[in-house]
C-alpha cells in the first residue's frame, strides 16, 4: 500500500454525503471513500486527521462502482462489476491504522441479481443498485433493492425502466436518475412504494447543453442539484459541471419532458477545469465544494473544485492521481 499525502487544503474542508443523514456523532469525522474500475483497489481517508493520509486497500473486485461508507459500522460497500453482487467490507479503521494492504469480505448478496453496475445509492440500510444495459443482462436497465442484514443483502425489489441508467441518488423518499446518452434527469416520486416490475419515471427533464449525464448529487441544505456531463466517451477534455441552483422549485416549475434552461444553471467547462469524463460527484454544503472522479483526463483523478458562483472554466482546488477511478461517498458525522 502506498499512502499519500493529501492536500492540506482538502483537510481543512467538511465533506458530506447526501445521500446519508447528517446528524453529529459524539466522535465526528470526515471520510472519503473512492473505488476503481482498473486497480482492485480502494482508497479511504479520515478528514480529521492532523496529517490526512490516502489509504489504499485491495478488495475482492479488480471492477468497482457505487461506494460508500458507514462510519457507525465502520463498513465500506461496493457494487462489484468483476463478481456481480453488493459486497461489504468491515473493519475499514483498524486496518488503516495497522498499515494493512487488504480489506477482507465481510457480506455479500447474491451474484445472481444484477450485472454491470453502475451506482448505488444509500437509504438507511438499503442499499440502490443500477444496473445498465448490456449483452450480459439482456439489455436490460434495471433497479434493484436491498435491505443489508447481519449475515448479508437481501433483494426486496427490483425494477426494470425504459431508459439507460448512470447515476442515481435518493433524496427523501425519492429518486433520481440521469439518463444515460442524454443530458436528462428523471424522478421517482415515492420510489419504494413500487411493487417490483416495468416502473415509469414520474418526470423527465433536459438539462440545456448538458450532452451526456453520469453523476448525479443533491444537497437538501443549500437546494443544489450537481451534475457531471462526460461529453463525448473518448475526450478527455470535453466534460464538465452542471449546479442547478434551488432545484427543488425549478425542477417542479419544469412541465415533464420540458427544460431546463441555461439560465438557471452555472457551469464549469473548459482545458483548466482538467473534465474529460467526470463520471461521480459529490458535493459538501459547509465548504460549498465540489469533489469528482474524472476517470478519462489523466488516466484518473480526483478533483475538487471550490463554490462556482459564475459560469467559467474554473482550475481545480487539488488535483489527486488515482488509476481508474469511478465512484466516490463522502460522509460527515
Amino acid at each position: 500500500m502506498k499512502n499519500l499525502l493529501f492536500s492540506c487544503a482538502i483537510v481543512a474542508m467538511s465533506f458530506v454525503s447526501c445521500d446519508n443523514d447528517d446528524t453529529p456523532m459524539s466522535n465526528p469525522e470526515l471520510t472519503m471513500v473512492t473505488s476503481s474500475n482498473t486497480s482492485g483497489k480502494v482508497t479511504y481517508v479520515n478528514l480529521l486527521e492532523p496529517t490526512a493520509m490516502v489509504k489504499s486497500f485491495t478488495i475482492s473486485s479488480l471492477d468497482a462502482e457505487g461506494i460508500s461508507y458507514n462510519p457507525k459500522s465502520d463498513t465500506l460497500i461496493v457494487a462489484s462489476r468483476t463478481n456481480n453482487r453488493l459486497e461489504a467490507y468491515s473493519g475499514v479503521k483498524a486496518a488503516a491504522i495497522s498499515g494493512s494492504t487488504s480489506l477482507t469480505l465481510s457480506l455479500n448478496g447474491s451474484n445472481l441479481d444484477f450485472t454491470n453496475a453502475r451506482e448505488t445509492a444509500v437509504s438507511g440500510n438499503k442499499i440502490i443498485v443500477a444496473q445498465d444495459e448490456s449483452v450480459s443482462n439482456g439489455l436490460v436497465n434495471k433497479l434493484l433493492v436491498y435491505q443489508k442484514t447481519s449475515s448479508g443483502f437481501t433483494l426486496l425489489n427490483s425494477y426494470t425502466v425504459n431508459f439507460k441508467l448512470w447515476g442515481i441518488h435518493m433524496e427523501g423518499n425519492d429518486l433520481y436518475a440521469v439518463v444515460d446518452l442524454t443530458g436528462d434527469i428523471v424522478q421517482f416520486k415515492n420510489f419504494m412504494s413500487n411493487t417490483s416490475g416495468a416502473i415509469t419515471a414520474t418526470k423527465r427533464v433536459t438539462i440545456e447543453g448538458l450532452v451526456r449525464t453520469h453523476g448525479i448529487t443533491y444537497s437538501a441544505k443549500d437546494n443544489l442539484m450537481v451534475l457531471t456531463d462526460v461529453g463525448a466517451a473518448a475526450s478527455d477534455s470535453d466534460g464538465g459541471l452542471i449546479f442547478i441552483k434551488n432545484f427543488m422549485s425549478v425542477f417542479a416549475a419544469t412541465a415533464n419532458m420540458g427544460t431546463i434552461n441555461m439560465s438557471n444553471q452555472i457551469r464549469i467547462y473548459g482545458p483548466n477545469s482538467q473534465l474529460g469524463n467526470p463520471v461521480d460527484v459529490g458535493y459538501d454544503y459547509v465548504s460549498n465544494t465540489t469533489y469528482v472522479a474524472e476517470r478519462l483526463n489523466g488516466g484518473g483523478k480526483v478533483l475538487s473544485f471550490a463554490q462556482a458562483t459564475v459560469s467559467a472554466d474554473a482550475t481545480p482546488l487539488t488535483v489527486r492521481s488515482e488509476a481508474g477511478v469511478t465512484s466516490i461517498f463522502v460522509i460527515r458525522k
